[in-house]
């Protein structure tokens, strides 16, 4: 039987995003799946884009009632109402690293007999993931870290005090032009930024998105951090964006003590956003913010602020579901060979979480 792949509608608030567009929905059709696709209060994408595909249409948040047998897709958390899930789900579960979360979503698994094909664990046998929100993390982590230098030139309040989604990556450019000119006009010279991380997915959008801005950019990978601090040039630039995860042997970029140095550093977006890790290389900051609230002021004189939010490609949800919709695609278009490949692989490792 082809497989039925249902699209459900997201519970976060600020998440915009789909995984799989309708262009990709016309070819899963093609390729004989049946496609059901739930309405959604904020998908990017709206409905009637899909409807024309002539797929199935179903409720928001129809899913649990869903025929035993679809396979639901989506990008961010289930609602933590415990209740069993007897489906195939493919998701970001968040629940193979010891989050806190974790053990509850696997114990639903468990009780309801579903299974988790977790996004984060779709890899090639490399080991590379098929498919990453990397890019589109870094361009608007990037974008963030200039609003948060903006609004320091306007007052000594943190800010922004809101971040909201923007309609296209255009948009988004055009308000930090102003962003950047009003800041200039106050006085200030352009920021020079450092980014560590740079040759990565995450680093080249961060790049892209200051290189737009016409910003000084000096951009570090490994080599530059292999000596293992510390580091005075990150503290020589007004605005550095980090973009490598947290893990066993990774050096403290930015310590403690950089709160009461002198330096120029002003700005921190730190989007690899993991506080709580052993191996944060960040410890200055103890949570991560959000689009509600997007800055932490570790210190006032001079100002020393930190943006840390988990859900960046969020901020451009269109460009960021048709890149990684792209990317995810091929992979969609072999479910109905899901004891194989990829889909063993991500199998595998959740059957290990939940024996």
């Amino acid at each position: 039987m082809p497989p039925h792949l249902w699209i459900r509608a997201e519970q976060r608030n600020s998440e915009q995003r789909v995984g799989v567009t309708p262009d990709g929905v016309r070819q899963l059709m093609a390729a004989g799946f049946r496609m059901t696709v739930e309405e959604s209060s904020c998908r990017a994408i709206p409905i009637d884009e899909y409807q024309k595909t002539g797929c199935e249409i179903a409720l928001e948040n129809s899913w649990p009632q869903a025929p035993q047998g679809a396979i639901i897709l989506g990008l961010k958390e289930l609602p933590e109402d415990g209740t069993p899930l007897i489906h195939r789900h493919i998701m970001f579960g968040h629940a193979f690293k010891g989050q806190a979360d974790g053990p509850a979503l696997l114990a639903r698994f468990r009780q309801g007999g579903g299974a988790l094909y977790d996004l984060e664990y779709l890899t090639e046998e490399s080991g590379r993931r098929v498919a990453a929100f990397g890019y589109w993390a870094g361009f608007a982590g990037a974008a963030v870290a200039m609003k948060v230098w903006a609004a320091q030139q306007a007052g000594d309040l943190p800010g922004p005090a809101r971040i909201d989604a923007y309609a296209n990556k255009n948009a988004l450019l055009a308000e930090l032009a102003g962003d950047l000119a009003a800041g200039i006009g106050n006085g200030a010279k352009p920021p020079r930024a450092i980014i560590i991380g740079a040759n990565g997915r995450v680093g080249t959008g961060a790049g892209d998105l200051l290189a737009e801005m016409g910003l000084e950019i000096t951009r570090w990978d490994m080599a530059e951090t292999a000596s293992g601090g510390p580091f005075p040039e990150i503290l020589s630039h007004e605005i550095f964006v980090n973009c490598v995860l947290a893990m066993p042997g990774i050096p403290v970029f930015v310590p403690k003590s950089a709160i009461t140095a002198e330096r120029k550093l002003s700005v921190i977006a730190d989007i690899s956003c993991d506080p709580n890790s052993a191996y944060n290389p960040i410890p200055i900051y103890t949570h991560a913010t959000s689009f509600a609230d997007p800055v932490i002021r570790v210190a006032a004189n001079p100002k020393l602020d930190v943006t840390a939010i988990d859900n960046l490609p969020s901020l451009l949800p269109l460009e960021s579901s048709q890149d990684y919709a792209a990317q995810l695609l091929p992979s969609l278009k072999t479910l109905d060979q899901i004891n194989s490949g990829v889909w063993a692989r991500a199998r595998a490792i959740f059957d290990k979480h939940t024996a």
